[in-house]
């Protein structure tokens, strides 16, 4: 159910966070000799300023709706690093995500999900490590396990859970991790009908908009950075159905500094899964 609501709407948003600059290196060609004092003189005569920075802009006028969208996924799946955050809605409910990822895999932040509670959610690269509440737990393993989720949560005393990649039912949060395996998600998705529409401004970013309709006739406004690199700034459904989806992504390329739970603040899933099932 997670990974599914990742891929069918978080997928295409983001937010631009650097721009890209460009500037060419102007040389003086003319090395003929001349009397110091003179070459002195000339080289402050003839010196020219260095060029101010320019930074690329969508030619939105040019491009097609598909060319816009196209560049917005290269731009994605070149992108070292981002942020996720917002409020993603379907028939199950609302899940609010607020979650940092790059490309060594490693992650930190949390979600909040309809019928399963808030998990927090850290990896460092090579270990993940994930800590819920009462609500999450109940939902997670208080059938299986015959306890309820307020003896689960009393069961880790706050501590971190690892050790859990392997599991069948877990491993889908290790993949939340993966910022590669998220842009490959959407780089090589199903392209939808789109349809060119405004310029504006969002979160501070000048955007133009595209209208986005997926096979089910849903329709969804994408907002693209048109300064620096064109990455996706938001996207928002509105479902008279569902309600409303609105997704932020920001801090492109952005380093993360992950700091792991200590050794006494984790407990490892083998022997959580055995007290737990009463073993």
């Amino acid at each position: 159910m997670l990974s599914k609501r990742m891929a069918s709407t978080a997928a295409i948003c983001l937010l631009l966070g650097a721009g890209t600059a460009a500037c060419g290196d102007n040389k003086d060609s003319d090395k003929a000799a001349a009397p110091a004092t003179s070459a002195a003189a000339a080289a402050t005569a003839t010196a020219t300023p260095t060029p101010t920075p320019t930074v690329a802009k969508l030619d939105t006028d040019k491009l097609s709706a598909q060319e816009i969208e196209k560049q917005a996924k290269d731009a994605l799946a070149g992108a070292t690093s981002l942020k996720i955050s917002g409020t993603m809605a379907d028939a199950d409910g609302k899940m609010e995500m607020d979650l940092a990822m790059d490309k060594k895999g490693q992650c930190v932040g949390s979600m909040t999900m309809p019928g399963m509670g808030k998990v927090d959610i850290i990896g460092d690269g090579k270990t993940s490590y994930m800590k819920g509440d009462a609500t999450f737990w109940a939902a997670i393993v208080g059938k299986d396990g015959g306890k309820s989720g307020a003896q689960v949560a009393e069961l880790l005393k706050g501590r971190y859970l690892t050790g859990f990649d392997s599991d069948p039912q877990m491993k889908m949060m290790s993949s939340l991790c993966s910022l590669s395996d998220f842009s490959k998600q959407i780089v090589d998705g199903k392209t939808d009908k789109a349809e060119k529409g405004v310029a504006g401004t969002v979160n501070g970013v000048k955007t133009f908009s595209l209208k986005v309709t997926d096979d089910s006739g849903e329709q969804s406004t994408l907002q693209i950075a048109t300064e620096g690199k064109p990455y996706p700034v938001q996207v928002e459904t509105v479902s008279a159905k569902d309600g409303n989806t609105k997704i932020n992504f920001s801090d492109f390329d952005k380093p993360l500094t992950i700091q792991a739970p200590s050794a006494d603040n984790v407990i490892d899933f083998s022997k959580f899964k055995a007290q737990v099932q009463g073993a």
